[in-house]
Formats: structure tokens, sequence, C-alpha cells
């Protein structure tokens, strides 16, 4: 499998409006140093999963007719955006697999288009060519799932968004093993966690729970880009920054350009 980062950061990513910490002001002067809203492409074969839609280029980044299977983790608006210019387009229906939530957001149900709503049900495996993809739950202020992605010998666990994982989450991926997994770190370490995100220790403490080959950290705000300058040398070996454009050929490669 082939796990690539179109976007890695959380709604307080760099640049953030209004912020003139030394974060935001680089990532105004060079583009390279913005993160995009959360989201991220797995393929397999001539298989293609599109794991949240917060980006607003879809439509400009996959050719109609040609759209990736979506997987969404939830329906905060920072990870569906893309879904309400697309949904108006037209050709053949786009499957979106998507947590059993009533409320989705805004109109999308009621109005979806070409998206085609599949609630799917937490730790019931759902197949997609030749990609096996798990829901587990997720511990945020919506319905959210992560998806444990398996297709040959590679395993990816993509978590976001969370704030540490539910017992069963946890147990579940530990036996499942992952070769990769990518997990929500929003914030640097705070004396009190935040209830939705994880922080640098909440992430840590999940990440030594699961024993992954090797973990990446996504869903970052500007507040932990500042910390990451002086403290990255303090992570695991096995603990990488994702950074938006990067890709794994293999998750138990180290990301490249």
């Amino acid at each position: 499998m082939r796990l690539s980062f179109l976007g890695t950061g959380s709604t307080s990513a760099p640049p953030l409006y209004g912020c003139d910490c030394d974060i935001c002001a680089g990532a105004r002067a060079d583009p390279r140093m913005r993160r995009r809203p959360a989201s991220a492409l797995v393929e397999a074969g001539e298989t293609r999963l599109l794991i949240d839609a917060g980006l607003t280029d879809l439509a400009e980044r996959f050719a109609a007719g040609d759209f990736p299977t979506l997987l969404l983790t939830h329906f905060h608006p920072d990870h569906v955006q893309g879904l309400f210019h697309l949904r108006w387009g037209v050709g053949k229906r786009i499957p979106v697999y998507c947590p059993p939530d009533s409320e989705g957001c805004a109109d999308l149900y009621r109005n979806p288009g070409l998206l085609d709503f599949r609630p799917v049900r937490k730790f019931e495996a759902l197949h997609v060519g030749p990609m096996t993809v798990t829901p587990v739950p997720l511990i945020h202020s919506k319905v959210t799932l992560g998806y444990c992605i398996e297709s040959g010998d590679s395993r990816i666990a993509y978590l976001t968004d969370t704030a540490g994982l539910p017992p069963k989450t946890e147990a579940f991926l530990r036996d499942w093993q992952p070769s990769a997994l990518v997990i929500d770190c929003s914030y640097p370490p705070r004396a009190t966690p935040s209830k939705s995100h994880n922080d640098v220790n909440l992430a840590l403490a999940a990440i030594a729970a699961v024993r992954p080959q090797r973990a990446w950290l996504t869903h970052i705000g500007h507040e932990l880009d500042a910390w990451l300058k002086d403290n990255h040398h303090t992570l695991p070996p096995q603990v990488f920054i994702a950074c938006d454009g990067a890709s794994v050929h293999d998750p138990r490669d180290i990301l490249t350009e």
C-alpha cells in the first residue's frame, strides 16, 4: 500500500488567521510550512481510498468519473467541507463510508447529489478492492471513527480526531498490530488535556499502548509546530511528524517527498 498525506493540519494549523507567531509568519512566507485540513490517500493496486474531505479543491485533484472511494472519520466541517461543492457535479455516484451519525453536517444527507452515503458499524470489516477496512470508535465531540486498512502484509491505522483511545479500540489495535499508525496530535503537552484531541502526551501514550512499527502525528496546530521546533528530538525514534505532500510507499518506510 501507499499512504499519501494530502493535508496534516487542524483548525488552528499555520498560517492561522490573525496570528503573528514565528510559525504562522513563516507559513505565510513559505508555502511548504502550511498545513491544509487533515486527509490522506491510501492506494493498493488500482484501488484508492480518500480519508476525509476537508480539502476544498477535490474536484481539481480527482478527475470526473475517477473519484476515490471516501472514508469519513466524522462530520465536522473541516473534514467534510470539500463535499458541499463536489456533490452537485454530474456522473456516477461516489461511495462515502461514514459513521452512523444521524445529524451529519448541514444538509449533506438531505441533498447528497453524487454522494452515496453508506454508514458503517464499528469493528465490522468492509472490503474495497484488495483492501480490508475495519472502522474503530474514537473519542471526540461528535460520532467519530478511525479506519484500520489492510492489504497484503501492510496494515495502516488512521486515527483522527480523538483524545486517547477507547479501551476496545486500543485492544483491537494491539492485537491487529499496524505497520503504520497515523494519529491525531493537535497540541503540545498540556497540563489539562483536551477532551476532543490528543496532545503530545496522549498521542505518545496511545502509540506506546498499540506498539506499531512506525507512527506519524497528524492534525497538527500552530502551537504544536512551535513546540516541535525546539523539542522534535524528544520524540521516540519510531515517531515522525507528518507533513503535507509526504508519502509512504510501504508503511514500514520513512516518509518521502
